[in-house]
This record gives structure tokens, C-alpha cells and sequence, in this order.
């Protein structure tokens, strides 16, 4: 498995990590033979939230893999916070409460990540900057990091809280990417060229925030998978088919590829809760594509160069 450093926060983490959203549709002994998989195949980074499942994702996770000593420092632990029922806080009072609820679910010490789970209107940057302090000096928190953010979010969290962020979290695959299409089409007068994330790209590169993509398989806003959906995307499955059999690995693997190929250097979360699936996910640790076969699916995505 290919690694990669996670903005300047000095770990070095798998090119893929796992997404536990899902993990309390599973057995504890599916859970664990899950979590085994993902070892067994170079990935031991875990992407909880304590909304997930309502926290009980990270508690069916603790129940299949429980932690101490060696076992605890060979994974890297990375949860979320901030989304309520009906609102969101990034108050100082709801980060450290719910740190400390991540923390008794995972039956854990601390975590290695502690991302603000899609932004705050109402975020007030020195009250996070303190609970970020608080967490840090008590050894709880040892990173932080964003989901969902624009560049102007994340440089006002880090005037204040002169902690790096380390990692945004962004919605990303061949058949949801804003943020490469507002790239290519720059001083177009297209649909394509409105910039609707400030640069988000950009932004990261040029202050080593790593990019984590979630939702790989996706397209739109949760409206499903494009991997197999012939209906809406023949011509990408077509064209990720043929790769596939090329390289003697899965869609998936492809798909994921192809994120990866992009020189920002992002990594991918999977939410499968499949143990052969992520198996073959994992093989696109093995491919780099070229490219002419990272644009052939991205036009075949139904995108256009101008």
C-alpha cells in the first residue's frame, strides 16, 4: 500500500483509509474480519464521526477491535464533530463533549485526527482555537482537520488557532469533482467554470492540507453510484471496464485510481463494509494511471475540455 503524509501534521498514513459509517450494519465477528482485511492490506487508518450511527459506529469498531498498547499505536484514529440534530456547533463546549463521547466509544486515550464536521455559521475561531488548545495540551487530540470547508474557513480557523490543519474532507470522485472542473475551465463562460469552492484544490496544495475524498463511488449529492448505473454513466463504466480487465483489478480499484493519479496527492476514503471489496480497492495502491487514461474518464464521465 502506497503512503502519503497527511499535511504537516508529520504521519504518514495509508493512500486509502477506512470509512466506518456503516459499521453497525455488521456482526462484531463480520466487523472484525472487516478491520483484519483492511490490516492485512496495508490500510490502518479508520475515518469514525460521532454521528455515525448516532456514535454506535465507533462503538461496534471497539467492540471488533479493541485497543491497547502495541494494537492502539499501529492504527490511526480520525473522528468528527460538530453536526446536531437541526444545527451545527463548533461551540468549545460540544468539541470537547464530544471528543470525550468519541473517546469512551472507542475506549481509546486519544485519537490521531479531530476534524470540524461541515462548517459552522455561527463558529466562533477563538472558541475552537481553545477547545483545540485544551484537547491538545490534555493529549487527546493529537491532529486537526476539516470537513467540507473553503479556503477562507480554513485560514480564519488557523489565524486563531495557530494549529495547523492537516486534512479538509471533501466529497470527490471521476463523477463529482467542482473542483478539477472550475480548474479546466477558467475564463470560460460555462457552467463548468463557476468556482464554487474558492479554490479549494489549489488552496490545499499550496498549504499542504491533505485532501481526503469521501463518497469515491458517488455522484451528486448522494444521489447514488455510478459504478454499474449503465443508465447515466454507460461510457465511463465502458471505459473503467476495459481499464479494469487491463490492469487485472476491480471497477472500484479504478475508480479509485484515478483518484489518486492526481499529483495533490489525496486520500480516499472507502465506506465499504465489504472485506472482498476492499480488497480490491486496495489494488489501486498498484496502479498509476496515465494520462491519457485519467482524462479518458473524466470526459467519458460526461465532462468536456474546452
Amino acid at each position: 500500500m502506497k503512503t502519503i503524509a497527511l499535511g504537516k501534521s508529520g504521519v504518514t498514513a495509508p493512500q486509502i483509509g477506512l470509512g466506518c459509517m456503516r459499521m453497525t450494519k455488521l456482526e462484531t465477528a463480520s466487523a472484525e474480519r472487516l478491520i483484519r482485511t483492511a490490516l492485512e492490506n496495508g490500510v490502518n487508518f479508520f475515518d469514525h464521526a460521532d454521528i455515525y450511527g448516532g456514535g454506535e459506529c465507533e462503538t461496534a469498531f471497539a467492540k471488533a477491535y479493541p485497543m491497547n498498547g502495541d494494537r492502539r499505536e499501529g492504527v490511526i484514529l480520525q473522528t468528527k464533530c460538530g453536526i446536531r440534530e437541526g444545527c451545527f456547533d463548533f461551540s468549545k463546549e460540544h468539541i470537547l463533549e464530544s471528543v470525550d463521547g468519541s473517546l469512551s466509544r472507542l475506549r481509546t486515550d486519544y485519537v490521531d485526527f479531530l476534524l470540524l464536521h461541515r462548517p459552522d455559521a455561527l463558529m466562533e475561531p477563538e472558541e475552537v482555537a481553545e477547545a483545540f488548545r485544551i484537547l491538545k495540551e490534555s493529549g487527546k487530540v493529537r491532529h486537526f482537520g476539516v470537513s467540507n470547508q473553503t479556503p477562507g474557513q480554513m485560514a480564519l480557523l488557523e489565524k486563531y488557532c495557530g494549529e495547523p490543519i492537516a486534512v479538509n474532507q471533501l466529497q470527490f470522485s471521476v463523477a463529482h469533482c467542482p473542483m478539477i472542473d472550475a480548474g479546466l475551465n477558467a475564463n470560460m463562460y460555462l457552467p463548468e467554470s463557476v468556482d464554487r469552492d474558492g479554490g479549494v484544490l489549489d488552496y490545499c496544495r499550496l498549504h499542504e492540507i491533505t485532501i481526503q475524498a469521501w463518497s469515491p463511488f458517488q455522484y451528486g449529492m448522494f444521489q447514488g453510484v455510478y459504478l454499474g448505473n449503465r443508465e447515466k454513466f454507460a461510457a465511463l463504466n465502458d471505459a473503467i471496464d476495459r481499464l479494469a480487465a487491463q490492469y487485472g483489478v476491480t471497477p472500484e480499484a479504478i475508480a479509485v485510481a484515478w483518484i489518486s493519479r492526481h499529483p495533490a496527492k489525496i486520500q480516499t476514503i472507502a465506506g465499504t463494509m465489504n472485506p472482498e471489496r476492499l480488497a480490491g480497492i486496495c489494488r489501486s495502491s498498484d496502479i498509476t494511471l496515465t494520462r491519457a487514461e485519467w482524462y479518458e474518464l473524466y470526459l467519458a464521465s460526461g465532462k468536456r475540455l474546452p
